[in-house]
């Protein structure tokens, strides 16, 4: 199957590495030019994950209608607030019955969409029924070294579910299928605040409890948003759920993670991001949540202090002091 990648950070490296070793002839789109050539001369990327050589087949290019021309399978990886631009461009020159896969997990800002929503809106309408999405517990550097990983491809046609989570699955990696679209994107979107509150929490030292309670009231808030917007429950009990949700709030390799340690340690966010070099998706998911949350009448304490502590100047310290001193309930309220 013909792939194109569209997007070259250390995610979009990952995957394109992954359908490179199951056999596939990849262009991995990068839009920077000097960059891309860079990548496809040393034969590995080494801005994002240095020491992996990238397999024959896979090709680097900043050409994103030469990447997609004659692509039967396009995989989406450009950060969340830049998918509406970067995939209206690439629409034109999207084979009419491509697969789509959509990697990226974020809610727009502004229109408080989810990315499967956004593609829709700027893909022609013959490709909608080949859209999916990808999501589960997956550090791209732990993928990239052949490390087991599992995940989930949700869609609404089972087909092209099964077409798509083929052409990734294979050694290390395992696919599972689902039809439940919104649940697998707001899971793995809202993972990413619930992780800039665990950094914070540890950032500030307190302890393995405080962790645990962020991770477990986090996915009581992550799926009362996604049950309000047709979700299945179980969904958030799965990979793109609780899977996603662990991983990102207590590995080390979390960018999210990172950002809410340094908010914890005193720093400010614009260096941690200027140190980080990628983008941490919790950081402007934190702002879309939040407003969608207040949109649809969810109550998601966690993301408004973590927004908060973002965008309006509240300390760390102060946003536990509310948490903390927020009224007793039921546990299933």
């Amino acid at each position: 199957m013909r792939c194109a990648v569209v997007g070259a950070g250390s995610w979009g490296t990952a995957l394109a590495l992954q359908l490179a070793r199951n056999g596939h002839p990849v262009a991995l789109w990068d839009r920077k030019p000097d960059r891309a050539a860079a990548h496809q001369a040393a034969r590995e990327n080494r801005q994002y994950l240095p020491g992996v050589p990238l397999p024959e087949g896979l090709r680097v290019t900043s050409d994103l209608a030469g990447a997609l021309d004659g692509a039967e399978l396009v995989v989406a990886v450009v950060p969340s607030q830049s998918m509406r631009q970067v995939m209206a461009a690439a629409a034109p020159s999207i084979p009419p019955d491509a697969l789509i896969c959509c990697a990226s997990k974020g809610v727009e800002q502004g229109s408080l969409e989810t990315m499967d929503a956004v593609l829709r809106q700027v893909l022609p309408a013959a490709l909608h029924p080949n859209l999916t999405v990808f999501s589960g517990p997956s550090f791209a550097a732990e993928l990239a070294r052949g490390l087991p990983t599992a995940v989930v491809v949700a869609g609404p046609d089972e087909g092209v579910c099964h077409r798509v989570a083929d052409a990734f699955h294979g050694g290390s990696l395992r696919v599972y299928h689902s039809d439940d679209v919104i649940g697998v994107e707001l899971g793995g979107a809202l993972k990413n605040v619930m992780a800039i509150a665990c950094g914070i929490s540890d950032g500030l030292g307190l302890g393995l409890n405080a962790r645990a309670g962020i991770i477990t009231r986090g996915l009581a808030e992550i799926g009362r948003l996604a049950t309000r917007q047709g979700a299945n429950p179980l969904t958030l009990a799965g990979l793109a759920g609780m899977g996603d949700l662990v991983l990102t709030c207590t590995g080390d390799l979390s960018r999210n993670r990172r950002v809410g340690l340094g908010l914890g340690h005193g720093r400010t966010l614009e260096d941690i991001c200027d140190e980080l070099g990628q983008v941490a998706e919790g950081v402007a998911t934190a702002r879309s949540a939040r407003d969608l949350g207040r949109k649809v009448g969810v109550d998601m304490p966690i993301t408004e202090q973590v927004h908060g502590v973002l965008y309006d100047g509240l300390t760390p310290q102060d946003s536990l002091a509310a948490l903390l001193g927020r009224a007793r309930k039921a546990e299933r309220d």
